[in-house]
């Protein structure tokens, strides 16, 4: 039931029932309460006027935090559940998560200086729980070099050395969603709610129009929440109840260069010239670099990279790695996104808290607003917990505690983060039999998980159609498989959420376009009008991530 194949049967159930409870917003955060809530017991819908993670949960800085930043701002209640709840999201989806050893270069003058980092990341470790192997180590200079040697030579005092985790952020999104349906969990992307739905002056559903069909139906809920990131206050427009706080939108922007020309070892978390902090990160064959923090009032599902955004961070890139000689012309992709921020006055867009809080309005609106992907679980427990309690005290129905902690996410039944290693090497003898290479077979099960058995039988059973549309057979695999059980349904949601090639693989993308959009056009029955569009929005989507500046 994750499939668009099966979007009349989906919009049917929704349309017929009445459901505990309605989530609008389809990111990591609505995901993250799909799950919670599914797991518990409760009848659980969400929707999506997008694609799933098509905000801000596919434009991050692909990291789950660990909250060293906070420990900056002395607030250890947060960098404590921040870091313990990173090794949760590590072990529960050990293939879409990956610890990532980070440098922290010091200089002279910098903002971190050498006895101050060395404690911080000494009570960090302590704080967040962090494992005996991947604590913190002090380097000098010449360890520091030895890590990234095109490191700014002139000031450097030493580096700190200790672990972040590196994440697909729209994958993970992604994993969490087919977990939350495959515990009862109905959800349905390019699903936009147009009003929203009363009885006794109470919320009580919404009216959605498909943007695939053109459809108007209803969805009855006796709660609703409202996960819509950045459009979150639209949501409590239409309710009527935005009052009090309100949000401020943040863009941050990063870019993407070949290790070619940038040939960045090791990730770096590093002082820019002004006095912010920047990272720049190695990852298959290319390096990126971000973010940038400055407000934003633009458009809110294609936020634009500006010249200044760009130049921005090619001179971070050139202030610490001098050496490396890059330009704007070595940008080979580049992506922005929106943070959306409770706003706080007086504060600049780096120093307005990441915190996540929750509202209820006086017709049962419930909305969540801020937080971080890291925390995305914690925040749907709190959620579905006020969602339960306020259930309960009306039905007197009694609900499972948050199950969550220790539930693997789709493809995450790998036997533990330990045993992952192990399980590529077991299994991928499976994806060879199928046809794959040895690389190709261990990308898949490292992508994928455990549910990589599922695209290696595709494969195996489907390699005359991967021949007759001449798709490689890894993206045949992946492209049939985002059809069959990933609810993908245009070919930009194939290529930047669900493989990330738009952003890190750009010449899959224009070598296999025409053929993946003849594939998917003939699974998925679209019409000439659904083809021409869906074309138009991936040629439009390559263009806003290639070119110098908007």
């Amino acid at each position: 039931m994750f499939s668009n194949l099966r979007r009349t049967e989906i919009t049917e159930q929704m349309s017929t029932q009445e459901f505990d409870l309605l989530i609008i917003g389809g990111g990591i955060t609505g995901a993250g309460i799909a799950l919670d809530a599914a797991s518990r017991g409760l009848k659980t819908a969400l929707v999506e006027m997008q694609d799933f993670a098509a905000g801000t949960s596919s434009r991050s800085t692909k990291l789950v935090h660990g909250g060293l930043r906070y420990l900056k701002q002395f607030d250890i209640a947060v960098v404590k559940e921040v870091g313990k709840e990173r090794e949760i999201v590590y072990e529960n989806g050990p293939h879409v998560t990956t610890p990532e050893w980070m440098l922290l270069p010091l200089y002279k003058g910098g903002t971190f200086g050498k006895v101050t980092t060395s404690i911080g990341l000494r009570v960090y470790d302590f704080l967040a729980g962090v494992k005996h192997e991947e604590r913190r180590k002090m380097l000098n200079v010449q360890e520091t070099l030895a890590k990234e040697s095109l490191l700014k030579k002139d000031g450097l005092k030493g580096g700190g050395y200790y672990v972040e985790y590196r994440t697909d952020d729209a994958r993970l999104t992604i994993e969490v969603l087919k977990t939350a349906v495959e515990k009862g969990a109905v959800a349905m992307n390019y699903s936009k709610v147009t009003t929203l739905i009363y009885k006794n002056r109470k919320i009580a559903g919404a009216e959605i129009s498909d943007l695939v069909t053109g459809e108007t139906y209803c969805i009855k809920a006796k709660k609703v929440v409202n996960a819509t990131g950045p459009w979150v206050d639209e949501v409590r427009e239409m309710d009527a109840s935005k009052q009090g706080k309100s949000l401020i939108l943040s863009k941050g922007v990063h870019l993407v260069i070949d290790q070619s020309r940038f040939p960045l070892n090791q990730a770096i978390y590093f002082d820019t010239a002004d006095g912010r902090m920047v990272f720049a990160i190695p990852r298959n064959g290319k390096a990126y670099v971000g973010t940038t923090d400055t407000f934003y009032q633009g458009d809110l599902v294609n936020p634009e990279i500006t010249e200044a955004d760009r130049n921005y961070l090619i001179e971070a890139i050139r202030y610490i790695f001098p050496e490396a000689n890059v330009t704007v012309e070595d940008v080979e992709s580049s992506w922005a996104g929106i943070r959306p921020l409770i706003h706080e006055d007086g504060k600049g867009p780096s120093e307005i808290s990441r915190k996540d809080e929750i509202w209820e309005s006086d017709s049962g609106l419930i909305t969540i607003a801020g937080g971080k992907l890291t925390g995305y679980r914690k925040m749907a427990e709190t959620v579905v917990d006020l969602v339960a309690s306020l259930i309960r005290e009306e039905e007197e129905r009694i609900f499972k505690s948050c199950q969550t902690r220790n539930l693997p996410i789709a493809g995450g039944d790998v036997g533990g983060s330990r045993e992952f290693s192990a399980y590529i090497e077991r299994n991928s003898i499976e994806g060879i039999s199928a046809g794959l290479s040895e690389p190709e077979a261990k990308k898949l099960i490292l992508m994928y998980g455990a549910n990589a058995h599922n695209i290696f039988n595709l494969v195996k059973q489907n390699r005359t159609e991967a021949e007759e549309y001449q798709l490689p057979l890894l993206l045949y695999g992946q492209l049939i498989y985002s059809i069959e059980a990933e609810m993908a349904y245009t070919p930009l949601d194939f290529f930047f959420r669900r493989t990330g090639a738009l952003l890190f693989d750009l010449n899959v993308v224009l070598s296999t376009k025409e053929n993946v959009i003849s594939y998917m056009a003939m699974r998925l029955s679209w019409t000439e009008h659904q083809q021409e569009n869906y074309t138009k929005e991936l040629e439009t989507a390559i263009v806003r991530a290639t070119k110098t500046a908007d």
